[in-house]
């Protein structure tokens, strides 16, 4: 088991993340540092925690929310049969897909709208320059 530990300006720095990140990540429970120093002041990250704060990253550049994220990562808490995560994780990413997808069809009739819209103004651009030349 590995000894190392990060401070959250380790990790912050690591992943170019701000602090303040570090603590909402860790309120919305996937990290769990320890503490230390005079009250518990002091966040001691191991690599646990490192890996969770990978995954969740990970987890964001995908789209997924930190809801679906921290269900999908505490999954790997309990890594005896990697089935029902795997299942979780499929679900998750196939109705993320289902959403992308209809968001890029959303996108594509409003381009093909944009698009007419544009041809109509060049033409009438076009119709009114052409009336203000004189004969």
């Amino acid at each position: 088991m590995s000894t190392t530990t990060y401070t959250i300006s380790d990790l912050a720095k690591e992943f170019d993340l701000t602090t303040r990140a570090m603590r909402f990540y860790e309120d919305m429970g996937l990290l769990q540092p320890d503490r230390s120093g005079p009250g518990g002041r002091n966040r001691v990250y191991s690599a646990r925690d490192r890996t969770r704060l990978k995954l969740t990253l990970r987890a964001k550049r995908l789209g997924l929310s930190l809801t679906e994220a921290r269900e999908i990562i505490d999954m790997y808490d309990s890594p005896r049969d990697t089935g029902p995560q795997l299942k979780k994780f499929l679900a998750v990413l196939a109705q993320h897909r289902k959403q992308l997808e209809e968001q890029m069809a959303d996108l594509e009739a409003n381009l093909d709208e944009v698009k007419v819209h544009e041809k109509e103004a060049r033409a009438l651009l076009a119709k009114s320059e052409k009336s203000r030349v004189p004969a």
